[in-house]
């Protein structure tokens, strides 16, 4: 099996996804080549060929000369995978290559089992594992669901390409969101509540242990959907990145997409009945306990203090 690896560049230097989509490619026991459209002066670390594309000429960001540029490598090489970061640019990049190609498309894959690609169903409450039908397969992969041992510094072998394609779209630039609320990124410790916490009215629990803390309160994904917390209190892929001090998950069962949010945190606390819930395996410490019965009583040992 052969992957093209689609890297991405955004505001004057590679992304360090790059490893992820190398990571993904290691575990399908897969050869593979990588393009971006960037410049030498900021390469992805990278053992192999690496089709590059002027971003000068290109644009960051053009859909109609992007795309033309993965089908004319998709066409030297012949690969059964094409794979992007499942992040705005593979969001919009992939279905328009998997349109051109009459090819199948996974999204948001989180693993690998038995060759096969694993997603989340029902609000990542479930996986399904998916095994395509069409000769060519376009995914996407989940931030943080596939790491390397270690951060990949090789210097790729550049193969530099070109296309005449054209497109409406013209890049301007990037504008940074407003920052509004609560910046949990500048916390040194973050109590998170997770689906566990129960019912709404649960949340001050976990805002007070985090006050007693002296830090800021976070929420899953599930806390937010369900109006439980503002969003910008969202720890995820789909939320806030940190990496706090000290990071404490409520009732957080570990789902890929919150893991990738929080997982750089210097040291975790998880709170969790289940003691084989995937929050423990990046957990330094795992409390089996009942949060509601835990948190209240802990939060009193710390305002003792």
């Amino acid at each position: 099996m052969k992957l093209l690896l689609v890297a991405e560049y955004r505001d004057g230097k590679a992304l360090a996804t790059s490893n992820e989509l190398a990571a993904f490619a290691e575990k399908m026991g897969a050869e593979s080549v990588m393009m971006m459209v960037g410049n030498e002066a900021s390469l992805p670390g990278y053992a192999g060929t690496l089709y590059l594309a002027d971003v000068a000429a290109c644009g960051e960001y053009n859909p109609e000369v992007h795309k033309q540029l993965v089908l004319d490598v998709v066409g030297k090489e012949n690969p059964d995978m094409i794979v992007f970061s499942h992040s705005s640019y593979g969001w919009d990049l992939a279905p328009r290559v998997a349109c051109a190609l009459k090819a199948a498309q996974i999204s948001e894959v989180i693993a690998v089992e038995g060759g096969k690609l694993v997603m989340p169903a029902c609000n990542a409450k479930l996986r399904r594992t998916i095994a395509c039908s069409t000769a060519k397969t376009v995914v996407t992969l989940q931030a943080g669901a596939f790491s390397p041992a270690a951060p990949i510094t090789a210097a790729p072998q550049v193969e530099k390409i070109s296309t005449s394609a054209t497109g409406k779209v013209e890049f301007g630039g990037y504008e940074a969101a407003p920052k509004t609320g609560v910046d949990l990124t500048k916390a040194e410790i973050i109590v998170s509540a997770g689906r566990g916490v129960g019912k709404p009215e649960n949340v001050a629990v976990i805002a007070a242990l985090a006050e007693a803390l002296g830090g800021e309160y976070g929420a899953s994904r599930p806390v937010v959907d369900n109006g439980w917390a503002d969003h910008n209190r969202q720890v995820g892929t789909t939320g806030q990145t940190v990496s706090p001090k000290m990071y404490v998950a409520c009732g957080i069962s570990g789902a890929v997409q919150h893991l990738a949010g929080m997982k750089k945190s210097e040291f975790i606390v998880a709170i969790n009945t289940d003691k084989d819930a995937p929050i423990g395996e990046v957990a330094d410490v795992l409390v089996v306990a009942d949060l509601m019965q835990f948190v209240p009583a802990l939060t009193e040992k710390v305002k003792a203090l």
